[in-house]
């Protein structure tokens, strides 16, 4: 059982969320739980139009979390955000250990300013995986 930090973007139906926002951030939640995935830190982070029409809706929100979980369960996530009714799109991303802290932090506390040694980490991550696919 190898657990991993992940960031997952869900795009979500904003039609529904202005309607149940708690309903539907419950079944967001709940598709992470059926995971077993552990939210470290959730929130709805933009709500606006859409470049081209999903599945006929031309508004989205995108709810973004920072989760830990088995990346053996992490497979059936496609699935089950096929079968939600609120899920239009999702991406799911393994960001680097020392930047998911920040972000995941960040997430939390709302718009805040890093300290200088987070920003000069993440800068160190960043250059770091330039140099490695240059290579």
């Amino acid at each position: 059982m190898a657990v991993r930090s992940y960031e997952i973007m869900f795009l979500l139906d904003s039609g529904k969320y202005a309607t149940d926002p708690d309903g539907v951030t419950k079944e967001v939640h709940a598709i992470l739980e059926k995971i077993g995935a552990e939210v470290i830190s959730a929130r709805p982070w933009m709500d606006g139009k859409l470049a081209y029409p999903i599945e006929g809706h031309r508004k989205g929100l995108h709810y973004l979390a920072f989760v830990k979980a088995d990346s053996n369960n992490v497979q059936q996530l496609q699935r089950l955000c096929k079968l939600s009714s609120v899920v239009l799109r999702y991406l799911c991303l393994v960001p680097p250990a020392p930047l998911f802290d920040i972000m995941s932090s960040s997430l939390m506390d709302g718009p805040a300013e890093a300290s200088h040694e987070e920003a000069e980490a993440a800068q160190d991550v960043e250059i770091e995986e330039e140099e490695a696919s240059v290579n």
